[in-house]
């Protein structure tokens, strides 16, 4: 984690103050990036204690699309709760639900992103191929004194690119969006961690993930997400025949918050710990050894099943959230 370490360090020193929508000023800088070989180890924060559990409980929230921070909760994340509960400005949306809602986040759009067509009624052939792609006709329209028919269908963003990674891994389109621009006034927070691209190697039976996120807080969200994307890529690959490989993290805007300022540069004096290495349960099939595609899995697995051998950390470091 000497990446993470000399990133912070980078902000520091080349980054400027701004302000922003949670009233707490960043230290702020455009574009960064870090790569990481999982032969190596998984991508742990070892300058302070990584809040594991709740790393995969969200993943596992995530998942199963859910939209309620009780299910993360209940997943052994609570992280969600602040955002739910305590942003006065999601509290004054009309699209929130009542307690604990956060709209329809980010599982919500990874395993059922709102895919609507709207076709004109006398293309036969269209309705008739978006029929047997599972869409369905929602309702009869009129635009400009044409006749429509409007068709809906979810979309398991998640399940496709599985499917495409077993049945056609060399494709070049094996990526899935968390940023729909038809709900964000829906949604508590919008996605920061939005583009997820797997990249299989079929000759060496390897799996790549590249990952952008937009807006990321280095001091709590960073050590966060990159966890939860090399577990999420383990168990991609555990479900597909593939060994995790190389993690790309790419990151828009790259901050530290100023009240996270003490904690950052308390992790720069401390020596990182060689990284742990991503244990998954049995329980979980291995494609690689039953020849049994079971995407399913996805839903099924809790965080139980995820767990670290060797971690060794620095103590723990609490700070604030930004909201």
């Amino acid at each position: 984690m000497k990446q993470y370490l000399e990133l912070i360090q980078t902000v520091i020193d080349q980054g400027s103050w701004q302000d922003n929508r949670t009233g707490i000023r960043t230290l702020s800088m455009p574009g960064a990036m870090m790569r990481f070989d999982l032969k190596e180890g998984f991508p742990a924060v070892t300058t302070k204690k990584l809040a594991f559990k709740s790393v995969v409980g969200e993943l596992c929230a995530f998942m199963r699309a859910s939209r309620s921070a009780a299910d993360f909760r209940a997943l052994g994340c609570k992280v969600w709760d602040q955002n739910a509960n305590e942003n006065q400005q999601w509290l004054n949306n009309p699209y929130r639900t009542g307690l604990d809602d956060l709209g329809p986040v980010y599982g919500v759009q990874w395993r059922q992103w709102p895919g609507y067509k709207l076709l004109d009624a006398d293309q036969g052939a269209q309705i008739a191929d978006a029929l047997r792609n599972g869409f369905r006709q929602v309702a009869p329209l009129e635009e400009d004194g044409i006749k429509k028919v409007l068709m809906y269908k979810a979309i398991d963003q998640l399940r496709e690119c599985l499917d495409t990674i077993v049945n056609n891994p060399s494709s070049r389109r094996i990526l899935f969006h968390g940023w729909n621009p038809a709900v964000l006034d829906q949604v508590a927070l919008p996605a920061c961690h939005l583009l997820y691209q797997f990249i299989p190697n079929p000759g060496t039976k390897e799996i790549s993930l590249c990952l952008y996120v937009r807006s990321n807080d280095l001091g709590l969200g960073t050590p966060f997400n990159l966890a939860e994307g090399a577990a999420l890529l383990a168990l991609v690959g555990r479900l597909t025949g593939y060994t995790p490989r190389w993690f790309s993290y790419f990151i828009g805007d790259a901050h530290i918050y100023e009240n996270h300022m003490e904690m950052v540069q308390e992790q720069l004096k401390r020596e990182p710990f060689p990284a742990p290495r991503l244990l998954i349960s049995e329980r979980v099939p291995d494609f690689a050894k039953t020849g049994k595609y079971e995407p399913e899995w996805l839903e099924k697995v809790e965080p139980s099943d995820f767990s670290l051998e060797g971690y060794e950390h620095h103590a723990p470091i609490t700070a604030p959230m930004a909201v």
